[in-house]
């Protein structure tokens, strides 16, 4: 979706934003005699966003070194007097896109497909894509050659013709430096107090004039709505409204959630009396419903394409009710939970009674063997692809999904077309991304990509008028856990200890003390059931050329089939996923409309 277009004429930048986006509100341009400044999203407070696009002007066009990038959800371009400058937020919930020949950029915008059109595909690209889920957004690549993505909490600048001067690398403007500690850094309830207060500023940096909360019934989604609820209420002179967005199932497993959903809304509005609550009925949605729109209409592949009829559900219920933003609990499970990856930091330190001890205590609190908790936690972060071939080349040979794991090359994926296109050597750089020289801190910067991507919600920001928004993954709470020692936050057997002690005064007792929430295997079992044949028929109809020189599309079937009668795992099944949303992605590729939106031109001063 193209919200801005940057273009050069006659050597002069050229400045366009969608007449629509602009309209609700996503879209804030201001300018100042220093040059002028187009933000996509939010950039500071998501109530004033035409004062955080100020702020970012001011801050960038004053010359000298670069401050620190604001907290937010935006792609901005700046264009000044001496230079042009392209910047995202640390955690790239907007997308933005820059096209470059030979050291000079001709066109910026938030679509690489408009950027793309015409283009040869990469197939390095997808290799990167075909590794895994967070391998999108930390690579530069596109699918399209000469296309390239600006990075989270990346600043490129260009000559005002365009000329490609630098590129900031990423984390040298990052927007939050950690506080010094002001407690026992191993005292639970120091570190209770510290995650309370990071995650009321990050709730309150994003409510907005009417603010939807997503309550699943578990600890995460209460606790954000519960904390925008006291903020709303203790600002009654301050326009604002709260809804409460749930998905109702009356039958199947996930009808087990309802009496906590209930719980959550009657304790809410106990803060906020006069919260709405729209709860969506989600009996007939699952997975992979009109897949082909979903997974082929995205801007580029999209690996969790299939869960989208659920979340598109929810996200017109609430824009129906006028939202302006849409706050999940996505990310507590990595951030604010305890991190198992420092038992990596014992065994490379040589503290190997201490390890073997505290992972047993792991083993027993979540019910798992000692060798799983090992494997995983210390020998897997280690040497992922020699530890998923050994996996594989010890697991049942007798169905194609035996051994699948996060960076091993799945079997239908051709051999000479991985060989020839560098999947090792994405996978490598994934493993290294992932787990890092040291998995117990890589596990934060990993942690947005693993838990909240939603291609989503930009791509109908248009329709709905918001984009989704994860406390969790604010950087102000990301720094308040990361400084915290690994030994702070476990407590096995009770997972987010930290954070149902940073709660504990709110959240109701019945949801604080859940250790567990039933998953929506269901809605992909249904999904499967109902719409298998249809995907392997897609497959092997698919026109675009790159699906066969990629794909063994037989053996690809025959994982779909094997995913319907529920053999694999949940990383095998991932990358089924995957590769079925790069199909439907491939095959309408030279087929999609490319009409964009009524544009608005925007005078640089």
């Amino acid at each position: 979706m193209r919200a801005l277009l940057l273009e050069w004429v006659a050597g002069a930048p050229r400045l366009s934003v969608s007449a629509a986006l602009a309209g609700r509100g996503l879209v804030t341009t201001v300018a100042s005699p220093a040059g002028t400044a187009v933000v996509v999203g939010w950039a500071g407070s998501a109530r004033d966003r035409t004062a955080g696009a100020r702020r970012l002007l001011d801050a960038f066009a004053r010359p000298g070194p670069w401050p620190r990038l604001p907290t937010g959800d935006y792609a901005a371009v700046l264009v000044c007097r001496d230079r042009v400058l392209l910047m995202r937020d640390g955690q790239a919930r907007v997308p933005l896109f820059f096209r470059e020949h030979g050291g000079r950029v001709d066109a910026v915008s938030t679509s690489a497909r408009r950027l793309g059109e015409g283009a040869e595909p990469d197939r390095r690209y997808f290799c990167w894509y075909l590794t895994g889920a967070t391998a999108q957004p930390h690579w530069e690549s596109t699918p399209f050659h000469g296309v390239r993505r600006v990075l989270g909490g990346e600043v490129v600048e260009l000559s005002p013709t365009g000329r490609l001067r630098c590129r900031a690398p990423r984390g040298a403007r990052q927007a939050y430096e950690p506080p010094a500690p002001e407690t026992d850094p191993l005292d639970l309830g120091g570190a209770a107090r510290d995650l309370r207060r990071a995650l009321e500023h990050a709730v309150a940096r994003r409510l907005g004039r009417v603010t939807a909360c997503h309550v699943s019934g578990g600890t995460d989604s209460t606790s954000v709505a519960l904390l925008a609820a006291r903020l709303l209420a203790a600002e009654p002179d301050e326009p604002g409204g709260l809804v409460l967005l749930a998905g109702r199932f009356g039958t199947g497993e996930l009808a087990g959630e309802q009496p906590y959903v209930d719980e959550a809304v009657e304790r809410i509005r106990l803060h906020a009396p006069d919260a709405r609550l729209v709860s969506v009925d989600a009996d007939d949605v699952c997975d992979f419903d009109d897949f082909e729109h979903h997974a082929g209409d995205a801007d580029e592949p999209h690996a969790h394409a299939f869960r989208a009829p659920f979340w598109s559900r929810l996200h017109s219920a609430a824009a129906g009710m006028g939202c302006d933003v849409l706050l999940t609990g996505c990310g507590a499970d990595p951030v604010a939970d305890a991190n198992p990856l420092h038992l990596h930091r014992l065994a490379r330190t040589g503290r190997l009674r201490q390890m073997t001890r505290q992972a047993r205590a792991w083993a027993a609190g979540g019910e798992r063997g000692l060798r799983d908790v090992v494997v995983t936690n210390v020998v897997r972060p280690a040497l992922p692809l020699a530890t998923e071939r050994v996996t594989l080349a010890l697991s049942g040979r007798g169905t194609v999904l035996g051994g699948v794991g996060g960076f091993s090359r799945p079997p239908w994926l051709r051999r000479g077309f991985a060989r020839a296109h560098g999947y090792r050597e994405a996978g490598i750089a994934e493993a290294r991304f992932v787990y890092g020289r040291r998995p117990e801190e890589s596990l934060y910067d990993a942690a947005n990509y693993l838990a909240a991507p939603d291609p989503l919600s930009w791509r109908r920001a248009r329709q709905d008028g918001f984009l989704l928004s994860h406390p969790f993954l604010d950087p102000e709470v990301i720094a308040t856990m990361r400084r915290l020692p690994a030994e702070a936050a476990p407590r096995p057997g009770r997972p987010k200890a930290v954070l149902r002690e940073a709660m504990a005064d709110l959240l109701p007792e019945r949801i604080r003390g859940r250790t567990a929430k039933i998953p929506f295997d269901q809605l992909y079992a249904r999904g499967l059931r109902t719409h298998g044949d249809d995907l392997i028929d897609f497959c092997r109809c698919a026109r675009h050329p790159l699906v066969t020189e990629m794909f063994d599309v037989e053996t690809l079937c025959r994982a779909v089939r094997e995913a319907r009668l529920g053999l694999g795992d949940a990383y095998a099944c991932d990358r089924v996923n995957s590769a079925l949303a790069l199909v439907v992605w491939l095959d309408g590729l030279g087929r999609r409309d490319l009409t964009d939106d009524a544009t608005v031109p925007v005078t640089a001063s």
